[in-house]
């Protein structure tokens, strides 16, 4: 599940973390754990434990890692930032109200999501697909 509530650019991240939480927490009670980055460490998670009740784990990269590799938790939300971003609308930021921008965000996974529930298969990568040129 992916809660998307968008805050405008000039509200520093934990900030705007504290208003997304919030709405997380009442539109999806159940939700207990919540994964985040290394940015939103520090008073976020103990806000979020003794005000939401809720588990706000920081996932952290290995301590002896160099260079870039794959973080699991983390994947799930960089795979999904890449669906969003395959829709011309979410390619750029063009709206101007933070509203707007979840509404777009919604529609696109609204879209994803009803792609994925009617296509009756598993998902498929496409192979290579040949380049043809056109020959006079």
């Amino acid at each position: 599940m992916l809660a998307v509530h968008v805050v405008a650019a000039n509200i520093q991240d934990r900030d705007g973390a504290k208003r997304s939480l919030l709405w997380t927490r009442l539109d999806h009670p159940g939700v207990q754990k919540i994964w985040a980055d290394q940015g939103f460490a520090g008073r976020l998670v103990e806000w979020s434990r003794t005000i939401l009740g809720r588990e706000l784990e920081i996932v952290r990269k290995a301590p002896d890692q160099r260079g870039f590799q794959v973080q699991p938790k983390r994947w799930a939300v960089e795979r999904t930032f890449s669906w969003l971003t395959a829709h011309r609308r979410l390619a750029r930021d063009y709206e101007i109200s933070p509203a707007r921008s979840e509404t777009m965000i919604r529609w696109a996974m609204i879209g994803i999501m009803v792609r994925r529930l009617t296509r009756g298969r598993p998902a498929t990568r496409p192979g290579r697909r040949l380049l043809l040129r056109d020959v006079p």
